[in-house]
């Protein structure tokens, strides 16, 4: 069964299937909702105004070439 041909689903069952894809993506828009609503409580994106001082680029590296490799 291909997805062309329906799916091997009815035409009742791919309204459904449809229907219920149309409704999911309204729960994508929430993020953008908190992301609002912190924004009017007085939140916002926090960038630092300059690189740390103890920033060590060598440990740094040895790390993403041990252990990112694992993630």
């Amino acid at each position: 069964m291909r997805y062309s041909d329906g799916g091997g689903l009815t035409a009742e069952q791919r309204r459904r299937r449809e229907e219920v894809r149309m409704r999911a993506v309204d729960l994508f828009e929430k993020v953008s909702g908190v992301t609002q609503l912190l924004h009017r409580m007085g939140f916002s994106v926090q960038i630092p105004a300059r690189p740390v001082a103890e920033r060590d680029k060598g440990t740094i590296t040895a790390w993403r070439e041990a252990t990112w490799q694992e993630v």
